[in-house]
């Protein structure tokens, strides 16, 4: 067999024996370069497991490559969390601060309106109860906790005395 695409003319025959057999040898060569490029165009199983093997390799490179842009995507997120709950918390602080202002200035107003409705009502027990009892009157207006457990006490045995009269 000749080989076409080199370019050399073809043989036309051989000059002696050992030109024959270098010519034999050759085509002998370039044959077996022909079979074995032959048989790996029909070897599929090979093929297979070779493109299987490439993708498998590309695959990998994929893999690594997400899992770090992943990664980092994962810092970028976790740094604007941590951000923005320091505003968060920096606003709750002051938010607190206002709050704490506001109902320590409603705490004052209420305390203020509180000893002004116990000085007008010491005022009224003064001038409109009657001398004898002016005293309890105003320790009761001072002191209302113990007035109330009193008059409770009282108001007890009232009931109990007229739900259950002696015999």
């Amino acid at each position: 067999m000749t080989d076409r695409t080199s370019g050399e003319p073809p043989a036309t025959g051989a000059k002696g024996p050992d030109e024959l057999r270098r010519q034999i040898e050759r085509t002998r060569s370039e044959l077996g370069d022909t079979v074995e490029e032959l048989a790996g165009k029909m070897d599929v199983k090979g093929r297979a497991r070779a493109r299987a093997a490439d993708l498998r390799d590309k695959a990998g490179a994929m893999t690594v490559q997400l899992r770090s842009s992943a990664a980092q995507a994962g810092h970028t997120v976790h740094d604007r969390a941590t951000h923005a709950g320091h505003k968060v918390q920096d606003k709750a602080v002051k938010s607190g601060h206002k709050v704490q202002d506001r109902t320590l200035q409603a705490g004052h107003v209420t305390q203020g309106k509180a000893s002004q409705t116990s000085a007008a009502l010491e005022r009224r027990a003064e001038r409109s109860v009657p001398r004898p009892a002016r005293p309890l009157v105003l320790a009761a207006v001072r002191h209302p906790r113990p007035a109330l457990i009193v008059g409770a006490a009282l108001a007890a045995v009232v009931v109990v005395s007229w739900r259950y009269p002696k015999k």
